[in-house]
């Protein structure tokens, strides 16, 4: 029986005309703030995965299972109710990055902030570059 294959996977959307679309108007301008932290931190170009992930990196798995894959390395995508940022990998405790971010949520892997302001960028950008070494420590990483 075949394995499944991953749902969210690099397209051919562009990112300029997804961000584009973001609304409400603050959660557009925080979007263009986020893709300008991510390429700074990661050096990576965006990527869209799926339709409304922004992804900087790649990497790919093999689980002992026999399962393999590729995925975005780290990334974000402004949803209506709060920014979802995929920047921790679920190997490490950033704990005490977390500590110092300001107003969050965090989900398995993924980290919830209904608006930038809430946040300490600095903090951001660190958890950012702490989620993609700790990630390297165990995957490639390779250009989106």
């Amino acid at each position: 029986m075949p394995r499944a294959q991953n749902k969210t996977v690099p397209s051919e959307h562009s990112v300029a005309d997804f961000l584009a679309t973001v609304q409400p108007a603050r959660k557009a301008q925080e979007a263009h703030v986020l893709d300008r932290l991510f390429r700074d931190v990661t050096g990576f170009a965006p990527v869209m995965w799926g339709p409304s992930i922004i992804g900087y990196g790649r990497y790919h798995y093999r689980y002992a299972s026999g399962r393999a894959g590729d995925y975005l390395a780290t990334g974000f995508s402004p949803r209506k109710a709060a920014h979802s940022i995929y920047i921790m990998p679920g190997y490490a405790d950033f704990s005490e990055i977390l500590s110092r971010l300001g107003k969050h949520k965090l989900g398995k892997s993924c980290l919830y902030v209904n608006k930038l302001a809430d946040v300490d960028l600095g903090v951001m950008a660190e958890l950012i570059r702490a989620g993609v070494d700790d990630l390297a420590l165990k995957w490639k990483i390779q250009p989106s």
